[in-house]
This record gives C-alpha cells, sequence and structure tokens, in this order.
C-alpha cells in the first residue's frame, strides 16, 4: 500500500471543519475549555496543532502534514502494509505512541512505544491476521476505556469495522 491509497482511506474517515465543544481535541490545550477552540479538520486537531489554522486548511497541506509528521514518522518500515495502515490509523486517531504500545501487547514485547528490532521481530513472527486482528482488539479496548466513549464510540467503531474490511482486501 501506498501513502496516497492510505490518505484516500483516512480521508474517508476524517470529516470536514468542526468545533464540537465537547471534543477536547478541537482545544488548544488537549481538554475541554482549556485554550482556543480551533476545532479539527481532515483529523488534524487543535490539540497536536495549535498553531495551525484549521479552518482554513487544504486538503493538499492536510496530506503533507499526514505524510512528513505521521507516515514518515510513525517507523513501520519492514511491516506489512496492511499492519502499517492499520497501526498509521490508529495513530491518527489516538497518538503515534498510544497505538504502537497496543501493537507491541498485540505481539507480545514491552510496550514502549517504540517501533525498534524486537517489535519488528515480533509483528514478523505472527501471522498477519492474527496480528491486524490482536491490534483491532487492542484498539478497541481502548476506545471503551475512554470517558469520552459515550460521545464519539459509534464513530470509532464504525471507523475500525471499516478498517476490518480495508483489512480484508490487504492480505
Amino acid at each position: 500500500m501506498t501513502f496516497d491509497e492510505a490518505f484516500k482511506r483516512l480521508i474517508g474517515h476524517e470529516g470536514g471543519y468542526s468545533t464540537d465543544r465537547r471534543d477536547p481535541g478541537n482545544w488548544t490545550g488537549g481538554r475541554v475549555g482549556v485554550g482556543t477552540l480551533k476545532g479539527t479538520k481532515f483529523g488534524l486537531a487543535a490539540n497536536t496543532y495549535p498553531n495551525l489554522d484549521i479552518k482554513n486548511l487544504t486538503l493538499a497541506q492536510a496530506k503533507a502534514i499526514y505524510k512528513k509528521d505521521w507516515w514518515d514518522k510513525l517507523g513501520a518500515d519492514g511491516m506489512h502494509s496492511a499492519i502499517v495502515f492499520q497501526l498509521w490509523d490508529f495513530a491518527i486517531n489516538a497518538g503515534k505512541s498510544r497505538a504502537i504500545k497496543e501493537l507491541q501487547q498485540a505481539v507480545g514485547v514491552p510496550a514502549d512505544g517504540i517501533i525498534g528490532p524486537q517489535t519488528l521481530a515480533a509483528v514478523n513472527s505472527h501471522d498477519l491476521n492474527d496480528v491486524i486482528l490482536s491490534l483491532t482488539a487492542e484498539r478497541l479496548k481502548f476506545y471503551t476505556s475512554l470517558s469520552t466513549f459515550k460521545t464519539h464510540g459509534k464513530g470509532w467503531t464504525n471507523r475500525v469495522a471499516d478498517n476490518l474490511k480495508y483489512a480484508a482486501q490487504d492480505n
């Protein structure tokens, strides 16, 4: 899978401009009512990009940010592209460190949030489908543990369901 293919899928999950006051990601301080309510657009949020002009962000600008700050920095070289897509999408939705830690838990290595040789070896020693299903299970368990699940859980679980369909196509 290429970055362009992954980005097309991602944008299918990420909406336009939103300033939902209940979403902590829409605030520059990362918590409801903390900082400035700047919103989210194309999945890029004020809590992660407090100095970005989110309201006027173009799709091309968003794509460049996702490539530079997320795809290139994930550190998933050497993994099957089906796993990389699932990990990347989870990282965008919940943070790189969280997504990597859940992958590490799925393959039974210490969860330090860094993809190194031990993580790569463990991922590559497991069956592709087992890794994807275990990572997806960890992702769902994480989402259901969040206090905002009641508000955003339906969207998160629908996103995961769509990604399972992609996983079936990708291996």
